[in-house]
């Protein structure tokens, strides 16, 4: 039966019945079903609805509209008089299986699709959208899930903000919410919002009428408002959502840890999951050196930062120079635009600079700021029409707030732009030989303004969008297009997309994750105790609602006194380093070396860089507490980290619990760096029965590898 498709005609629908394509249509009635999670859909009397949502035979909803939009401003939802066309069956490359459903109304097409994936309570949609007729149209407020749930407000939490706050009674998230989880204490179930929609632009809703739920694109009443106009004949698809259900759980979190957490590894394909070569251990010059380097400095760093086994050097703001510019004196904000090698401070180019990083066995990298442009470049005396223009109808900046005019422009990635600089990234990839790029500065939103009215742009009459609203849309798709253009032309090079670049305080979301390998999160220059536990609670905020490998924290130094606990802490995610290496004596460049080179080993036998999990017992980072995570292999079960950290703790000693281990294998408990063996014992006991460890100091780390035997 594996491969069986048979195919019956019953009147005007078509009866298909497949293990593959976890869809069956009979009669009126669609319903999705890969054994675990069953969907009814019913098309009916010109209507298309979902009937229901089960987990086993537990029901979740009553009957749905499905979804919601407002075409040129008339709201329109499944109970809208539709014509149902077609229904044929889909897939993706990453084992999703499901249903097309194509519906027609007038002057619009909707291709509305469902996907499956194999073990997993899970599925996924999204909607794409046709012009038939011959006016232009506009939509905005698209809600790709309009549910009607039976989790009682009165009695469900709201985890929200990546999953780690709650809310009580109505709902309604931002850009902060990739997953949301309405949570029924009574009934012991639930269900986790998967909203896929890129930066300020999602939506994700509980509760606005009575138990229902909304996913999709921001409403028009909101800060950033969603708007996309399409032309006749064109096309556009909106953003993929997913619903997870669960049941027989007092943690309505545990969905994210587990299941949501095992989609996003195995099957949304992330980019830095998908990479074969992930950077394990990355040198950035910015904190403390800012914009003061030059050939010499960088020379000196690179050679001690390789001592400490550093894999990527990253050159941030300060290498580069405009066509009327002078060498940069400030701290940040000067000479960008023409992306021109300052040759006072590199006098041989970067070419140069970057062989040597690469004769000392590391990759070299740049930041570039994607859309930060100065008045002194030429970029912009030639083309001040590529910038966003503001509410004067002015070359118009949307980083930051000014009073008067500083100089300083946000470029418009609905111009020419977008391929000036997507080629001048090229041109240091193919003649310098870069291989890691910073790409920062707002683009749609900015990260420090307040004022909502400064994003976007203004111009009229624009060929790429009609009005400010859509705008929005328009550049951030442009981005992520041009991430994927830049991957096909330069496809080793890495694309660390900074939390400014997505719009607001250390945002990171599914989009994103989904066309660049790294989001840089954050500036924490504290010196350790406090800048390391800063470190871990961004980790444990963000992920594992997040690819953990996505999050790039900074700004921890290596010439930190502690250093060692700053780095600990880092494994967890990312590990990003900066500071002055020359600092360092030998001993304590071969002391970091060794756990680079730890590191790389425990990649390349656990691949543990794609994976990260709560450990249980354990919560959010603080001070007066114990924390952990657990990076362990749960597709092959080899093993792989665990960080365990005392944060001024009174007691000394914890026991530790691990998850995702085959429970007949044995295990060896090896602590970190040097593979010292502290237990050996079978997967069960170490899930639950667990290990001792002990942390005399107020402040410190252990890391252990778990290896099977």
């Amino acid at each position: 039966m594996k491969n069986l498709l048979l195919m019956f005609s019953i009147g005007l629908s078509t009866l298909f019945v497949s293990a593959q394509s976890y869809y069956s249509v009979s009669e009126n009635k669609i319903e999705l079903n890969n054994g675990i999670i069953t969907r009814s859909i019913i098309i009916q009397n010109d209507s298309l609805f979902t009937h229901s949502m089960k987990l086993g035979d537990l029901q979740f909803l009553s009957k749905s509209k499905d979804f919601t939009f407002w075409l040129d401003g008339k709201e329109l939802n499944g109970y809208s008089g539709w014509q149902w066309k077609a229904s044929n069956p889909i897939s993706d490359s990453h084992k999703g299986k499901g249903v097309e459903i194509i519906l027609q109304k007038n002057d619009i097409e909707l291709s509305v699709n469902y996907l499956l994936y194999p073990n997993l309570p899970l599925i996924r949609k999204w909607i794409k959208f046709k012009n038939i007729g011959n006016e232009d149209f506009m939509l905005e407020g698209i809600t790709t899930e309009d549910l009607q749930t039976n989790l009682d407000f009165v009695h469900s939490n709201i985890y929200h903000n990546y999953g780690r706050m709650k809310n009580i009674g109505r709902f309604v998230g931002n850009w902060h919410d990739p997953v949301v989880v309405v949570h029924d204490n009574i009934e012991r179930k639930g269900m986790a919002l998967g909203n896929e929609a890129v930066g300020v632009l999602k939506r994700t809703a509980f509760h606005t009428t009575k138990n229902n739920i909304e996913i999709g694109f921001t409403r028009k009443e909101q800060d950033f408002p969603f708007r996309k106009w399409i032309k006749p004949g064109q096309s556009w698809t909106g953003s993929k959502t997913f619903i997870t259900l669960y049941k027989n759980r007092d943690n309505g979190f545990d969905v994210i840890d587990e299941e949501v957490n095992k989609f996003i590894t195995l099957h949304m394909n992330p980019r830095i999951i998908e990479s074969d070569i992930k950077p394990l251990f990355v040198y950035n010059t910015w904190n403390p050196f800012r914009t003061q380097v030059s050939d010499s400095l960088v020379r000196d760093l690179a050679k001690a930062a390789a001592e400490c086994g550093i894999e990527e050097f990253i050159i941030d703001d300060g290498w580069q120079i405009n066509d009327a510019g002078e060498t940069s004196e400030k701290l940040w904000g000067a000479n960008y635009g023409d992306w021109m090698v300052d040759t006072n401070k590199f006098p041989n180019g970067l070419k140069s600079t970057f062989d040597y990083i690469k004769s000392l066995g590391m990759k070299p990298g740049l930041w570039i700021s994607l859309s930060g442009v100065t008045e002194d470049s030429r970029v912009f005396r030639e083309h001040p029409e590529w910038m966003v223009v503001n509410q004067k109808g002015k070359p118009g900046n949307i980083h930051y707030e000014t009073q008067k005019d500083e100089g300083f422009y946000s470029a418009d990635f609905g111009t020419d732009w977008y391929e000036y600089i997507k080629n001048r990234i090229l041109h240091h990839v193919k003649q310098n030989g870069l291989q890691y790029t910073k790409l920062d500065f707002a683009i749609v939103a900015s990260a420090y303004v307040n004022d909502n009215k400064i994003s976007g742009s203004y111009a009229k009459d624009h060929p790429y969008y009609r009005d400010h609203h859509e705008s929005f849309i328009v550049f951030y798709e442009r981005v992520l297009q041009m991430f994927d253009e830049l991957h096909q032309e330069a496809p080793e090079l890495f694309i660390d997309c900074t939390f400014e670049t997505a719009g607001k305080l250390q945002l990171m979301d599914y989009a994103i994750a989904q066309h660049a390998e790294g989001d840089w999160l954050s500036n924490f220059e504290e010196p350790s105790p406090t800048g390391p536990l800063r470190v871990r609670q961004m980790a444990w905020w963000r992920s594992p609602a997040l690819p953990a490998s996505s999050l790039v924290i900074g700004n921890l130094v290596l010439d930190d006194p502690e250093f060692e606990f700053c780095l600990k802490s880092l494994i967890g995610t990312f590990p990003i380093v900066l500071g002055d290496p020359r600092e360092l004596p030998p001993s304590e460049r071969k002391k970091i070396k060794d756990w680079a080179d730890w590191m790389r080993t425990m990649q390349d036998k656990h691949n543990y860089m794609n994976y990260r999990r709560d450990l249980e017992g354990f919560g959010e980072p603080r001070d007066g507490a114990w924390d952990g995570w657990q990076r362990i292999n749960f597709q092959s079960r080899s093993g792989g980290l665990v960080g365990v950290f005392k944060q001024g703790a009174k007691e000394t000693t914890r026991r530790i619990f691990l998850k995702d281990l085959n429970p007949e294998s044995i295990y060896h408990v090896n602590q970190a760096p040097y593979g010292k063996t502290i237990l050996k014992a079978s997967g069960e006991k170490l899930m639950n029965e667990g290990f001792s460890v002990r942390i005399e100091k107020e402040f410190d780390g252990m890391i252990f590898e778990i290896a099977r035997e």
